[in-house]
């Protein structure tokens, strides 16, 4: 199931467990958040709002309150000597959605919580003795290193050859 929600003037489709950030919204850490503003749901129907769909919310958990990277805004104006530098920083929050709800269902209040991953499972050992599992273990254990390419050498420059005989500086004349 998806939805398309607008907050902050943007719009934005999402689904369950998407992690998104959009512009601030009020909301601590580890929060719930609803946005009422939906405009499209879809899954098995695809349901258009005039202009949002009735009933329809999008509950979110905020993860975090942050800012951007800095932004330079230079401005000069030539043969004025007049200059000027500001910087800015855009607040966002960082959100993961938790819910798409519809027909005036409320969203949970607390925080599902999120689904552990399992360990990758060790690999099946394999008929023919130790041998085997050991060479396996070590090249699991050693990850294997390209060997580096070489450098072709370049040869060295030569020195200029020396002059045979000297000239005599221009304009004089040797008698």
């Amino acid at each position: 199931m998806f939805a398309v929600f607008k907050t902050g003037g943007k719009q934005y489709r999402v689904a369950a467990e998407d992690v998104l950030k959009v512009d601030k919204v009020k909301g601590e850490p580890g929060e719930i958040v609803e946005f009422g503003e939906v405009l499209v749901v879809g899954g098995d129907s695809v349901t258009l709002g005039a202009p949002t769909v009735a009933g329809a919310l999008v509950a979110a958990e905020v993860l975090d309150q942050a800012r951007g990277p800095k932004i330079i805004a230079f401005k000069k104006r030539r043969r004025k000597n007049s200059r000027r530098k500001r910087g800015h920083r855009q607040e966002f929050t960082l959100l993961r959605i938790t819910e798409i709800l519809t027909d005036g269902k409320k969203p949970s209040k607390t925080v599902a919580p999120r689904p552990k991953r399992a360990p990758a499972p060790a690999p099946a050992p394999q008929p023919g003795g130790e041998a085997v599992e050991s060479a396996a273990a070590e090249s699991a254990a050693a990850p294997k290193r390209k060997a580096a390419a070489k450098k072709p050498e370049k040869p060295k420059a030569k020195a200029p050859p020396a002059r045979a005989r000297k000239t005599a500086p221009k304009g004089k004349k040797k008698k």
